[in-house]
């Protein structure tokens, strides 16, 4: 591959490879071979082939959580869908995600791996597709949420084995306090895989427990889930105070307060993962969906819905969530981060979620408005805008 070297008004990077991420203004990149080769600051060494007027350029964004997209629910979806998914998510800004698989009897889901594992080879370029999250079916039933509860069960070590025999799984939402949970969380971290607490009622000394065993992630914090109660800490107490754990964070207005936002942003400083729970409504018109083999509904405003108002993922776009993280107060590097960095490094992808020497080049141009102009995987332009336009080696978009 040719080298590319693009400067940018703005550039979240970090330059020396592993010290803090910084924002540079004007800063540049330097690729080779799919791989950045130099961060700096300032003027480009050389007149650059791309040049990024406005905006920011940051790494590709890192969605941990992702249902499904574009009409197709990822458990379930023919090859045609998969392809859609992968092509399209770096409209969004997402270069990295895991599909993620809810609660389904253990056999369903180990055919759901089975089918993933047999696709994946014939994906198209795009979106770098890290594993599989599995939420569910070890989950609780007070705490199902959209989750269907005839389908829970516990993590028995025979459930637990069936689940990782393809090799895809990377990350297991799990409720702690169900019968054989502890030694599952040991057994997943084992095998490489990110145990994430979540749908939940344990209590905070429960989720401790967990995080003794190797657990390092709470799913959707707030969502589905024992809360902060002052005598009574449950789940999401337990993420906010305990350094171990990353809190999920679905920051779309509608699953969490803007309030509630801003106190996890505080309290689990450097620790917050953006996240967009995505179901297969996002990027729809209203109208009916399809959410773990059950219908959802999109109303013109808010997530999508079962039938009985219980919400069912969200229609959420990640470079959307970094927007609203700014609106809020959130300092847009620490914004970037927790879309980028934090979960790529949480999910064992330290080449991936930054813009430094060594790294890979994935990369989004993002506006003033925080969309997606332009996404690189590999350094090869997986989406343009359609109001992104080069004149000579300049990226122009309107404002």
């Amino acid at each position: 591959m040719a080298a590319l070297l693009l400067a940018a008004k703005n550039l979240v990077a970090v330059p020396d490879g592993d010290g803090p991420t910084r924002l540079l203004s004007p800063g540049f990149v330097r690729v080779a071979d799919g791989v950045i080769t130099e961060v700096g600051e300032g003027a480009p060494p050389a007149p650059p082939d791309v040049r990024l007027p406005a905006g920011t350029l940051a790494p590709g964004l890192v969605d941990l959580q992702v249902n499904g997209y574009f009409g197709h629910d990822l458990a379930d979806a023919d090859e045609a869908g998969w392809h859609e998914i992968v092509r399209r998510l770096p409209e969004t800004g997402v270069t990295a995600f895991l599909p993620t698989f809810i609660t389904a009897p253990v056999a369903a889901q180990a055919a759901a791996l089975r089918r993933t594992r047999d696709l994946l080879p014939a994906l198209p370029d795009g979106a770098r597709v890290l594993g599989v999250h599995l939420e569910g079916p070890f989950l609780s039933a007070k705490r199902k949420g959209a989750h269907n509860a005839d389908w829970l069960t516990d993590p028995t070590p025979e459930a637990v084995a069936t689940l990782l025999e393809t090799g895809l799984v990377k990350l297991v939402t799990l409720a702690p306090e169900r019968d054989g949970a502890i030694a599952a969380v040991e057994t997943l971290v084992e095998n490489g895989v990110l145990v994430s607490v979540g749908h939940s009622d344990a209590t905070a000394e429960q989720v401790a427990r967990a995080a003794d065993a190797g657990a390092r992630k709470v799913t959707h914090i707030f969502n589905a889930q024992s809360g902060v109660h002052h005598r009574d800490p449950g789940v999401a107490a337990q993420a906010l105070a305990d350094p171990r754990l990353h809190p999920g964070l679905i920051l779309d207005l509608h699953h969490v307060s803007d309030v509630a936002a801003r106190v996890v942003f505080a309290a689990a400083a450097g620790r917050v993962v953006l996240v967009t729970d995505a179901a297969s409504a996002a990027g729809m018109p209203p109208g009916s969906y399809d959410l773990g083999g059950e219908p959802i509904e999109l109303p013109a405003e808010g997530p999508p819905l079962r039938a009985d108002g219980t919400i069912a993922g969200s229609a959420l776009r990640l470079d959307a969530a970094v927007g609203n993280a700014v609106a809020l107060g959130v300092d847009p590097v620490t914004a970037v981060d927790a879309a980028t960095r934090v979960p790529a490094d949480l999910i064992g992808r330290p080449d991936l979620g930054r813009i430094a020497p060594g790294a890979a080049a994935d990369l989004v141009w993002l506006g003033p408005d925080h969309r997606a102009r332009a996404t690189w995987v590999a350094g090869h332009i997986v989406y343009q805008g359609s109001n992104v336009h080069q004149g000579s080696n300049v990226f122009q978009g309107d404002e």
